[in-house]
């Protein structure tokens, strides 16, 4: 395909993402956030991400994403808000030719079995790897940054966290002081200034 064409797909594809978050996942109301800190608005992706044509789109804005790094060998995330994400984007990763196997986090170790923190990988298995660790929303980043340790403490390369939606409340400021890049796909001022009351 035709990088112009590619292009054009691209921005028609985050288009019609922004849609569908914004008809699924954001909504202008009261609501007491994780932090316990109250906000005017409601950003949940999994009604998004759990949705057929939301879990194809935002897989595709993600992969054209990592293709621009040029070293990758695990995605990864914080239970739950990144486990809806990643079976999607591995296959269709995998549908385009490439092996990009995953892991989550628990927030909190098994009690039981293997009393695992990290599911989806053997032992030792991200020493040396340079993993992105993926997020639904980011807020203060904290979440994503429980992710970040628990793979930087098995011995990998935190490369990159990525969000999908960052609600611009602290967690660019977070990553930058610790060295770590961070981006996301869209901003919670894009929902807030697309709902914004007419005059």
């Amino acid at each position: 395909m035709e990088p112009d064409r590619l292009a054009q797909d691209l921005i028609a594809v985050r288009l019609r993402a922004f849609r569908l978050i914004q008809e699924r996942s954001f909504a202008r109301r009261k609501v007491i956030l994780s932090s316990g800190k109250e906000s005017d608005y409601y950003l949940d992706l999994k009604p998004t991400m759990l949705h057929p044509e939301g879990a194809d789109l935002i897989s595709r804005l993600l992969y054209d994403r990592l293709l621009e790094l040029s070293t990758l060998h695990y995605v990864g995330g914080l239970e739950i808000g990144a486990v809806p994400i990643i079976g999607p984007l591995m296959m269709f990763a995998f549908m385009k030719g490439r092996q990009i196997p995953a892991f989550f986090v628990r927030k909190e170790a098994k009690v039981h079995g293997t009393k695992k923190l990290i599911e989806g990988v053997a032992e030792g298995e991200l020493r040396g790897k340079s993993v992105v660790v993926l997020e639904d929303v980011t807020t203060e980043g904290w979440s994503a940054m429980r992710a970040v340790t628990a793979a930087t403490d098995a011995g990998a390369k935190v490369v990159l966290v990525l969000s999908i939606v960052d609600r611009e409340a602290g967690a660019t400021e977070l990553f930058q002081e610790r060295g770590i890049p961070f981006e996301a796909l869209f901003r919670a001022s894009e929902f807030l200034k697309a709902t914004e009351p007419a005059n």
